[in-house]
């Protein structure tokens, strides 16, 4: 009589590297993003992260999901890039880009806003905790996956979270002293 190999045991099916660039590519970006990558500076740093996604796909175990894998990655890669890069400077042009709005106005100034917001509270928070308030608050992991992502203990996890939670109020009452953001 036979058994059945229990299932970490199996051989796990091979991750087509297309699929993984297709499915994962827009929350890259925004984890990028996130993560203080300049706009200008994104496609550079999502090009790397996909290329170290290549290189090291076939090493993925499955401990954890694919995309708190990729996250990882990206925290790593964006961390790499801001020790490296220089600053780069705006360049000035005759003409602004033209853009496609699907919104009206006040929609694409509102959201715009809201994001610039968003973005300078999370450019004054240290690495360590706007990661973790990145992939909990805004990507809604799981805290176990977090710190798998971010390679921490759960409970250190958990605490930058408290302590990242408490600066982004803070920073959020500075940035609107009227309270309109609470």
């Amino acid at each position: 009589m036979t058994t059945a190999a229990p299932a970490h045991d199996l051989p796990r099916p091979a991750l087509d590297v297309g699929t993984v660039f297709r499915e994962n590519l827009p929350f890259v970006f925004r984890a990028l993003r996130r993560l203080g990558i300049a706009e200008s500076d994104v496609d550079d740093v999502c090009q790397e992260v996909f290329v170290v996604v290549m290189r090291k796909l076939g090493e993925f175990e499955g401990r954890s999901q694919l995309r708190t894998w990729i996250y990882g990655i990206c925290v790593r890669t964006a961390s790499d890039y801001r020790k490296r890069a220089p600053r780069r400077r705006e360049v000035i042009t005759d003409e602004p880009p033209e853009g496609v709005v699907s919104h009206g106005p006040l929609d694409h100034a509102t959201a715009s806003q809201a994001r610039d917001i968003l973005d300078r509270i999370l450019s004054r928070l240290d690495d360590d905790k706007r990661a973790v308030f990145v992939l909990y608050e805004i990507e809604e992991l799981p805290m176990n996956e977090v710190a798998q992502a971010l390679e921490c203990p759960l409970q250190t996890a958990y605490s930058r979270l408290h302590a990242a939670r408490k600066r982004v109020e803070e920073l959020a009452r500075e940035l609107d002293p009227g309270g309109y953001a609470s």
